[in-house]
């Protein structure tokens, strides 16, 4: 079975994606065929976007599915003359909400994602660029660190770190155990007069010699045997320290930073 999916915001169409992937994750043996508009935030936009609509219906006789952020009923109303199933994120929160709180909602559109906060958005800015100025070791001042990934070389340290700083403007570093590193079977010195804020990510050696094959084909960095000892180095190294440690195999980068999250007691939200 195949199903047409269109997600819908007058903005940059993250939340209704974000939901939506969520709600159709639930159902199994079901393809759905995704696209997503974004900032229609005008009847033009938003007729533009039944047509478009009417004619995937039209094409592939099945109903499309639409998950809608829209915050203008008025625009919600025009897409809805597509036929297709409109799933109005906000609808079942507006009501409740306008009745605790004695006020009408805004109807207000490109809300979502909007500079609201600039402290909180500076904020993530100067994250991701401490991110990126400690990726790989490549700067040590960790003194500035809300916390420190530790882990071999591909298993999921620098993207992690980016994600974390730009939706939530955590200062993440991140380091890589060398070979030395995992001869040694220590800490490096430049780590550890930051025990209490280090953190370990580590990944099934399959999986760890697919992701470095692509990244160098042939090479012995590649090769299962160098992975598995590495693994097992960086393992028995952790456990030894008492670094908290997560195996990022089968675990999104969402799920990783909350799981970091709750590690360290960071209750930052998004955004």
């Amino acid at each position: 079975m195949q199903r047409s999916v269109f997600f819908i915001s007058d903005s940059t169409g993250i939340t209704a994606e974000t939901i939506g992937n969520s709600i159709l994750a639930q159902f199994d043996g079901v393809q759905f065929e995704k696209h997503r508009l974004p900032f229609i935030d005008n009847s033009q936009k938003a007729e533009a976007a039944a047509t478009r609509i009417k004619t995937r219906y039209a094409q592939s006789g099945d109903r499309p599915i639409v998950v809608n952020t829209m915050a203008d009923r008025a625009l919600c109303d025009i897409v809805a003359t597509s036929g297709a199933l409109m799933l109005d994120v906000f609808a079942p929160f507006i009501g409740p909400l306008e009745e605790e709180l004695g006020t009408r909602h805004s109807g207000a559109v490109n809300r979502s994602h909007g500079l609201v906060d600039f402290d909180k958005y500076e904020a993530r800015i100067n994250a991701t660029n401490y991110a990126l100025s400690h990726d790989d070791g490549m700067d040590v001042d960790y003194a500035q660190a809300d916390l420190i990934l530790v882990g071999v070389s591909r298993s999921g340290k620098t993207p992690t770190c980016l994600y974390m700083a730009l939706h939530y403007g955590v200062s993440a570093a991140n380091y890589p155990l060398t070979d030395e590193d995992l001869e040694k079977l220590e800490l490096p010195s430049r780590l550890r007069a930051y025990k209490n804020r280090l953190f370990g990510l580590t990944i099934e050696p399959n999986r760890l010699a697919q992701i470095r094959e692509q990244r160098r084909p042939g090479s012995r960095y590649a090769t299962l045997k160098q992975c598995k000892w590495e693994l097992d180095q960086a393992d028995r190294l952790l456990r030894q320290a008492g670094v908290p440690c997560l195996n990022t195999t089968h675990v999104s980068i969402e799920e990783i930073a909350s799981k970091i999250f709750d590690q360290f007691g960071i209750e930052k939200t998004m955004f």
